[in-house]
């Protein structure tokens, strides 16, 4: 199963040379990491804010996807103005991409909420390897580029860097509800390598929403969608979690293209005020479709710390960490 896999890798990557599906990574906590999707994103929530997510997917298999993404963003003090910083790091068999991107968002006030106008401009690294798993050794696959001599099949190789721009827009009523929309890959260019091996760089389109219902003093219930295209293809992440205390969460997510997901996490505030947050979450993922018994275990962890200090207000209350 772990070299049929394999041989499936290779043929969605390089079938004719090019890549169609869609290539950024996927993260089952995305609606605690904005910024990766959307360059319009920095500065609307008032915090100045990193985090660190980790994925490994589908255990069971060599070869299987990991990503990494290192995210940070803040408003400029006294401007209407914010910047982000992401970097992305992604492995999947053979191909390796980091991506790397710093841009600004600029900040309107637009009735209860505040709309993030945003560009952000990077690099982006796609890189394969010569020491690819042959899941039929002295077979020659035409549809793997590449030669066949004495010595065996010699894989293509590739390792280039290209430049990456992204847009974003994204709407945000404080602890109501958020609406984005963004593209990344704008340029859509392709990547060319030795062998006639080429990477096709698409296009790729998001929305994402979420709103927050409070049930009681001590409960929200805080919905997330989020809807992800590159025209070839599309699919979609459907979110719950409850929110209990503003400490502890857990959830549950459904994605149209191969799993379900159960969340929990904790978010602890420090500082002056309460305007610091410690964030830490984890998701576990089940594999469904014709994959289900052989994907193996899937696990993601997020780490995350904002710091957003706020105007003291009056009240009643013991606690006014829940008049947010």
């Amino acid at each position: 199963m772990k070299k049929l896999f394999s041989k499936i890798i290779i043929i969605l990557i390089f079938s004719a040379g090019l890549a169609s599906a869609q290539q950024d990574p996927q993260f089952t906590q995305f609606m605690f990491n904005k910024l990766v999707y959307n360059a319009g994103y920095p500065g609307v929530s008032g915090g100045s804010c990193g985090i660190i997510q980790y994925k490994k997917q589908w255990s069971g298999f060599d070869g299987a996807p990991q990503s990494m993404a290192v995210c940070a963003n803040s408003p400029l003090p006294g401007l209407p103005l914010g910047v982000g910083l992401t970097v992305i790091s992604d492995n999947l068999g053979p191909m390796k991409s980091i991506f790397a991107r710093i841009g600004s968002s600029y900040k309107l006030k637009i009735g209860p909420g505040d709309l993030g106008l945003g560009i952000d401009f990077g690099i982006i690294q796609k890189s394969f390897t010569t020491n690819w798993i042959v899941p039929e050794p002295l077979r020659n696959d035409p549809r793997i580029p590449g030669s066949y001599g004495s010595n065996g099949y010699n894989n293509g190789e590739l390792n280039k860097l290209s430049f990456d721009i992204g847009f974003g827009a994204y709407y945000e009523i404080p602890n109501q509800l958020y609406i984005g929309l963004s593209s990344t890959h704008l340029p859509a260019q392709t990547v060319k390598g030795d062998n006639s091996l080429q990477f096709e760089l698409s296009r790729h389109y998001y929305i994402m929403a979420g709103y927050s219902a409070v049930i009681t003093p001590w409960l929200k219930v805080k919905p997330n969608i989020l809807t992800k295209t590159d025209v070839a293809s599309t699919s979609f992440d459907a979110n719950l979690n409850l929110l209990w205390s503003d400490m502890f969460w857990i959830g549950g997510t459904y994605r149209s293209s191969n799993a379900v997901a159960f969340l929990a996490g904790i978010q602890l505030p420090f500082g002056p005020g309460n305007s610091g947050t410690l964030k830490i979450g984890y998701s576990y993922d089940l594999t469904t479709g014709s994959m289900a018994s052989n994907a193996g275990q899937t696990h993601e962890l997020i780490l995350g710390v904002c710091y957003a200090p706020k105007a003291k207000k009056r009240s009643s209350h013991g606690n006014d960490r829940f008049l947010d």
